[in-house]
């Protein structure tokens, strides 16, 4: 399979980082874990948001629900304190609780290596519902796989229907994991900014590919997707000094990347964003009850915003056209973009 760009749609104007994807941030890793049987295909990502422990020194973030027809966790302590302190997974709907409580599991293990004490975390979970593919109601997805998540985390990582998007539908077509990073400059200093999606929404008749609509002819080719609905969990990492308020600010253009694809964000839809920045961190125990951060000031954001457009809007892209058509649990079948469209359009 193919990324969108070796097709040679490019979205935006801004430069990617090296590998593209959302972990050009320095630091930052994802692993999977997936589940692929007859009956299951669904599975777990970890977005992994920085080299060392997240709990002792706290990341600055960020979460803005755009449409919240979702079922995530740990998004009120973000709202409210402004700091994210384990990594960040991925799953399907009715996993989110038994995920959950492996992140619990994973972060008292670490803090117990390193002689921490933890008597209370916020671990954070976002979901899709991939029902149409896999049999949720069994639950399949635990600790055993959100470990092996986290011990296959690397910086060049699969896309497609891997881990959290093996079961997921986009526009109708086969969706999943994508991303996708860029590299800007602000006061003569180069930040990225990488985003990483979980795709599972949208209309097939509105789906829109580099400014194109060909949301229509695709419906002809297959079973269309009516309603805007599913969801798409975004997770925005960079490493640019910012507040956790201007964050907000920054994720909050994952919308106009979306738009971009086609969404309206509809009803049933739950379209969640997630951020951190790697470059302000709080420590657990601070000596100090006085804290020195760098910040940007307002208008220095405007190149932060086109980068989470363009990078959003990019992942979704990705997400598609890495995806190979699936049969589900039920037999149901979900053509890929690459088979149905884009291999006899572009190539």
């Amino acid at each position: 399979m193919k990324r969108i760009r070796e097709y040679g749609i490019i979205t935006g104007r801004l430069a990617p980082g090296p590998l593209n994807k959302i972990s050009d941030v320095e630091g930052v890793l994802v692993g999977h874990a997936t589940i692929d049987t007859m009956d299951h295909k669904t599975g777990v990502t970890v977005i992994i948001p920085c080299k060392d422990n997240p709990f002792r020194r706290k990341l600055v973030a960020a979460a803005y629900i755009h449409n919240g027809f979702g079922k995530s966790q740990g998004l009120i302590q973000v709202e409210e304190l402004g700091t994210l302190e384990t990594p960040i997974a991925l799953t399907n709907t009715l996993n989110v609780g038994k995920v959950h409580d492996a992140l619990v599991d994973l972060m008292l293990e670490k803090c117990r290596q390193e002689g921490a004490e933890l008597a209370s975390v916020n671990p954070v979970v976002g979901e899709c519902n991939d029902s149409v593919l896999n049999n949720i109601s069994e639950r399949v997805v635990g600790l055993k796989e959100m470990r092996a998540a986290m011990e296959n985390a690397m910086p060049d990582f699969e896309e497609g229907a891997v881990g959290a998007g093996r079961g997921t539908v986009c526009y109708g077509l086969k969706g999943g994991i994508g991303s996708a990073s860029r590299r800007f400059k602000i006061g003569g200093e180069t930040y990225t900014l990488g985003v990483l999606v979980q795709s599972n929404f949208g209309s097939t008749e509105n789906l829109m590919i580099g400014g194109r609509t060909v949301g229509e002819e695709i419906a002809r080719m297959t079973e269309p997707q009516i309603l805007d609905r599913g969801s798409i969990m975004t997770v925005i990492a960079t490493d640019l000094p910012v507040s956790d308020r201007q964050l907000k600010r920054i994720i909050k253009r994952a919308g106009v990347g979306l738009s971009r694809t086609g969404s309206y964000m509809g009803h049933g839809s739950g379209d969640i964003m997630i951020g951190f920045t790697t470059a302000n961190r709080i420590p657990e125990q601070a000596e100090k009850e006085l804290l020195s951060i760098r910040i940007l000031k307002e208008s220095a954001l405007e190149t932060a915003f086109t980068a989470a457009a363009e990078a959003t809007e990019e992942a979704v892209l990705n997400s598609l056209s890495m995806a190979k058509t699936t049969t589900g649990s039920k037999g149901n079948v979900v053509h890929s973009l690459t088979d149905l469209w884009l291999s006899k359009e572009l190539s």
